[in-house]
């Protein structure tokens, strides 16, 4: 599965990338996340920052380990995880667009297992509510941004 998405954000990039790095605040910032557990590092997302972030998910909660693999100060950062025999991989890229902020968000899914490669074909149904859900928490982050 494979999801791509963008927004713009009317604040400028330091201020945007601040706010999407933000582990402490981001039960407040994200309406999906209900509980955040900073695991190792520091809860401001950087390299090797490890959490477990619960969340609720097709109405029931999840929770998931994830881990900073990329980072790059105000401009990206990648988050992976691994669940259910499949491992994903989160891309942020930060750019500035006038005064703004462009956030593109890729996100993907790849199964390591044969039982997630066979539950990735009943998986592919969920693929729009997934992108759907990864939407929402960048509209969330947005009206964040753009509150402060």
């Amino acid at each position: 599965m494979k999801i791509q998405d963008s927004i713009s954000i009317n604040v400028d990039r330091a201020r945007v990338f601040k706010v999407f790095r933000d582990l402490e605040n981001a039960a407040a910032n994200i309406s999906a996340i209900t509980k955040i557990e900073v695991l190792a590092g520091p809860a401001q997302l950087n390299l090797g920052t490890k959490w477990r972030e619960t969340r609720t998910m097709f109405g029931r909660e999840a929770t998931e380990e994830m881990w900073v693999t990329g980072y790059e100060q105000d401009a990206s950062y990648v988050a992976e995880a691994e669940s259910r025999g499949t491992h994903y991989r989160s891309e942020y890229r930060f750019t500035s667009e006038g005064s703004g902020t462009r956030v593109d968000l890729r996100f993907e899914g790849t199964p390591l297992t044969f039982g997630a490669r066979m539950a990735g074909v009943i998986g592919a149904l969920f693929a729009g509510a997934a992108r759907k859900a990864l939407h929402q928490d960048l509209v969330d982050l947005k009206r964040a941004c753009e509150a402060a």
